[in-house]
C-alpha cells in the first residue's frame, strides 16, 4: 500500500498535460514482464488511461518477436526490451531518437525443477561442471539465450560437448520447459525464472561471466499517444517503483552505474 501511495504521490506531481484518458499500446519483452505487471494496474488506477500489452522476445525472428513486430509495421506507443535491441530500433527509425529511458538491470539466472538435486553454479569451475553434466539444458531465445550460446558455452569450452542437449525456446519461457520435465535445467533471466514458484531457483551466474543486462522503453515512431507513453514511461522509471522493480529479481536502473 506505501509503494501504491508513493507512486501515486509521483503519479500526480508529473501529470501529462493531456487531461483526456488514453488508451496506451506497449510491447513489452519477458525481462521487465515481472515488475510491469504490477506497476501497469497502479498506473491505470491513478491516471484512468488503459494501457494495452503485447509481448514478444527481444531479439530473434520469431514472428512475435518484438524485431518481427516492428518490421511487420505494428503500431505501438512504447517498447520495452533488453537495452542493445532497443538501440537497433532506435537505429532503424522505429523508435524516436532520445526517448530511450532505462528501467531495469537484469541478470541470468537457472531454475531446476523442485525435488531434484540442486546444481552447483557458484563458481566458473563448478557452473562448467553443471553443464557437463546435465541430460538436458534449456535456455531463452532472447538476449540471455543469445549471450550463452555465442559468447558463454564457447568461453567455458563446452560448446561442442553440450550443442545436442542443449535447446533454445521459441516463444515460450523457459521455466514451462523445465516444470513440465522438457528439460533438467533451465537458464533466462531471474525476473522470467523467479514467477515459477513451482521449481527451484538455484541462484544468478557467477560475476565472471554474468551478463548484465539493461531493459529499456522507448517511444515508437508514429505512436498515436506520445505524450501519454512519456508520461508513463516516467512513472516505470521513477524512484518510487524501485520496491517492486528489486522483488522481481532486477535492480532498478536509477540505482545502478552502467
Amino acid at each position: 500500500m506505501g509503494v501504491a501511495v508513493s507512486l501515486g504521490a509521483a503519479l500526480g506531481a508529473a501529470a501529462p498535460a493531456t487531461v483526456q484518458a488514453a488508451e496506451i499500446r506497449v510491447v513489452t519483452s519477458g525481462g521487465f514482464s515481472a515488475a510491469y505487471d504490477q506497476l501497469i494496474p497502479l498506473y491505470e488506477q491513478a491516471t484512468g488511461h488503459k494501457v494495452t500489452t503485447e509481448r514478444g522476445a527481444s531479439i530473434g525472428n520469431a514472428p512475435d518477436s518484438i524485431p518481427s513486430r516492428m518490421a511487420r509495421g505494428e503500431q505501438f506507443d512504447i517498447v520495452i526490451l533488453a537495452d542493445s535491441a532497443l538501440d537497433k530500433l532506435i537505429e532503424q527509425g522505429k523508435v524516436q531518437p532520445g526517448s530511450r529511458v532505462d528501467l531495469a538491470r537484469s541478470m541470468i539466472g537457472m531454475s531446476v525443477r523442485k525435488g531434484t538435486p540442486i546444481p552447483d553454479i557458484t563458481t566458473v569451475e563448478a557452473l562448467k561442471q553443471t553443464l557437463l553434466n546435465a541430460k538436458s539444458i534449456a535456455y531463452s531465445a532472447s538476449a540471455s539465450g543469445t549471450y550463452l550460446s555465442t559468447e558463454l558455452f564457447q568461453r567455458l569450452g563446452v560448446a561442442d560437448q553440450i550443442k545436442d542437449k542443449a535447446t533454445k525456446i521459441y516463444s515460450e519461457r523457459v521455466g514451462a520447459v523445465v516444470l513440465r520435465g522438457d528439460a533438467e535445467i533451465g537458464f533466462q533471466q531471474v525476473s522470467e525464472l523467479l514467477p515459477f514458484k513451482e521449481l527451484q531457483y538455484v541462484g544468478a551466474l557467477p560475476d565472471e561471466v554474468q551478463q548484465r543486462v539493461f531493459f529499456s522503453a522507448g517511444v515508437a515512431t508514429g505512436a498515436p499517444q506520445a505524450e501519454a507513453a512519456r508520461h508513463l514511461i516516467r512513472f516505470l522509471a521513477a524512484p518510487a517503483a524501485a520496491a517492486i522493480v528489486r522483488s522481481t529479481g532486477m535492480e532498478p536502473a536509477a540505482t545502478t552505474a552502467r
